[in-house]
């Protein structure tokens, strides 16, 4: 295939573009580190046509690339932002026995060089692309908070979201995702002598100990729902009865009715102890995104493309999030994990295969073509 072909021809290039881009080290909330990745992306797209622009965030900047065109768009989604502090990798970027190295390289800056090269590769043959709107987001790792509401507007709008993610650790694509919730269960109490008059104190900690059984119980596996109690804070001091207790809780599950169940039965929870409260906050972070036939029509679409390049793709389902959630909650087809094929995401160790590159440019591209 003639693109499969150019994109190995650029591999040099692509991995320079790569190295620069992932040296430009951005965690999360880290402004001057998410400035300087956002001046890359300026400088990287904005040549190729289309409009660049960018809205300045509390969180970092967000841009947007539009390419005109007949019919609704295309939402393109990337965020630039990643989970490692700056420093924590020896060498920001290292190419060694075919994986290249380094923060960020797989989760998802790779997927982000992978589309500047797909465009390239379009504007150098003089290929159709249909209408798109790319957005680049600073604050996906931390739950999206200024971009959820740009990717929705942008989603209404479209008629198809793509999300490049990377692939699962099979190199499959994305067609499902579970909805996340983070809450916080706080347990009141009342204050007292522990060893003076403990009778007149309400335990805070004892009555969360309660409420955690209560919490693990609304698990249901089968169904892959579940509850992860992994926080948990409370008293002061040893001679004082506890006044106050909290526990954070993770929720996982693949269809919106489960996390509904789980939510209101969260709400639901009554005190055992006379005398203590209990209070809740926090909610659905990220909906389920749940396959429909037009995202799994997408995902053929793209299955077939890969059989040409010697791709073996299947529907894959994995228990994290994407910002693909909230467009697949808004009934937009979508299909994730069109990023490069790797591993070891928010570790030390996170890589992608070098050898691999071309093929998922190839696929990106030739997807953008038939859409």
């Amino acid at each position: 295939m003639e693109t499969l072909e150019w994109a190995k021809s650029r591999l040099p290039d692509f991995l320079k573009d790569l190295e620069a881009f992932v040296r430009r080290e951005s965690p999360s909330g880290d402004q001057k580190g998410l400035e300087a990745a956002a001046a890359f992306l300026e400088e990287a797209f904005g040549p190729l046509s289309g409009r660049l622009s960018r809205k300045d965030t509390p969180r970092g900047p967000v841009l947007l690339l539009k390419r005109e065109g007949e019919g609704a768009p295309i939402l393109v989604l990337c965020h630039y932002d990643t989970v490692h502090p700056k420093g924590s990798f020896p060498e920001p970027f290292q190419v060694a026995r075919d994986r290249a190295v380094g923060p960020g390289v797989y989760d998802m800056k790779g997927g982000i060089i992978a589309l500047l090269y797909a465009l390239r590769h379009a504007e150098a043959t003089g290929r159709r692309l249909p209408p798109l709107e790319v957005l680049f987001t600073p604050d996906e790792e931390v739950g999206s908070p200024e971009s959820r509401p740009l990717i929705e507007a942008a989603a209404k709008k479209a008629r198809a979201a793509l999300v490049l993610e990377p692939p699962t650790a099979e190199g499959d694509l994305k067609v499902a995702r579970k909805g996340v919730g983070l809450y916080r269960l706080k347990a009141l109490g009342k204050a007292a002598h522990q060893g003076v008059e403990p009778e007149k104190g309400v335990n805070a900690i004892l009555e969360l100990a309660h409420q955690l059984l209560r919490v693990a119980a609304l698990e249901d596996r089968e169904k892959g729902t579940t509850l992860g109690p992994n926080v948990v804070r409370g008293g002061t001091v040893s001679n004082v009865v506890a006044e106050e207790a909290w526990v954070e809780i993770d929720l996982r599950a693949w269809t919106l009715e489960e996390a509904r169940r789980v939510e209101e039965a969260l709400k639901a929870l009554t005190p055992v102890l006379p005398g203590a409260r209990l209070e809740l906050s926090g909610g659905l972070n990220r909906p389920p995104m749940e396959p429909t036939p037009e995202s799994l029509a997408l995902f053929e679409k793209a299955r077939t493309i890969g059989e040409a390049l010697g791709l073996t793709l299947r529907p894959g389902r994995v228990g994290g999030g994407s910002d693909g959630n909230f467009t697949a909650a808004l009934g937009v087809p979508t299909l994730d994990g069109l990023g490069l094929f790797g591993g070891d995401a928010h570790q030390r160790t996170e890589y992608v295969v070098v050898s691999e590159i071309p093929r998922r440019v190839a696929l990106l591209a030739e997807l953008l073509h038939a859409l």
